[in-house]
């Protein structure tokens, strides 16, 4: 059967979807650029044609995973309604208790990331991409009088640490807390943020 020609970016994302593949199920560490080539039956050759050293390809796979939760971020960060149904939703989103998808793929990453500094590079932009988003929703709640935050880039900061810290207890260690706990904790932070109570945050649906 004769195989499909593909141009260049469709070949490219296909080996980006592959390296995806393999990185979640060998870990970056013990992913090689022969297990992409072999999960497509091409060439190793031809990975390196378009990656020329695996630490690129994982970056760029890794920035590939992304992007499809930061466009879903970036959307709801969007909508026409409140900022603080705003906020709420996208936090409830992308906490380990939502929807958001790759947290096990992304702590793998962030391991790899100490010593690779390709990677390292992708995901601090990622990072600050969701920051960004958030601090400017905050800052925006403020200025129309919905809430009161001093420092919305500490605030951005400060959730996403806690969001962080979450995902890597409850991907690693099942069971440590219960999802309904942490949607707890999560809306008590937020609230605390923004100088609301608990009852007004929760009233903000999305």
């Amino acid at each position: 059967m004769t195989r499909v020609r593909l141009s260049v970016a469709q070949r490219r994302e296909e080996l980006l979807r592959a390296a995806v593949g393999q990185i979640e199920a060998r870990g970056v560490a013990a992913v090689r650029i022969a297990d992409v080539a072999s999960a497509l039956g091409v060439s190793n050759a031809l990975v390196l044609y378009h990656f020329s050293t695996k630490e690129k390809l994982v970056a760029e796979a890794f920035a590939y995973a992304a992007e499809d939760d930061l466009a879903h971020l970036r959307k709801l960060l969007g909508r026409r309604t409140s900022a603080l149904r705003r906020l709420r939703t996208a936090v409830r989103w992308y906490a380990p208790t939502g929807q958001a998808k790759g947290w096990r793929l992304w702590i793998e990453g962030w391991a790899a990331s100490l010593r690779e500094p390709a990677l390292r590079e992708v995901a601090r932009g990622l990072d600050r991409q969701w920051k960004a988003g958030i601090t400017a929703v905050v800052a925006e709640g403020v200025a129309a009088g919905e809430f009161r935050c001093a420092d919305p880039a500490g605030t951005a900061l400060r959730l996403t640490a806690l969001l962080d810290g979450l995902a890597v207890q409850m991907t690693a260690y099942q069971g440590t807390v219960a999802r309904a706990r942490a949607q707890e904790w999560v809306d008590e932070a937020l609230a605390r943020e923004l100088g609301l109570d608990r009852v007004a945050l929760t009233a903000a649906k999305g």
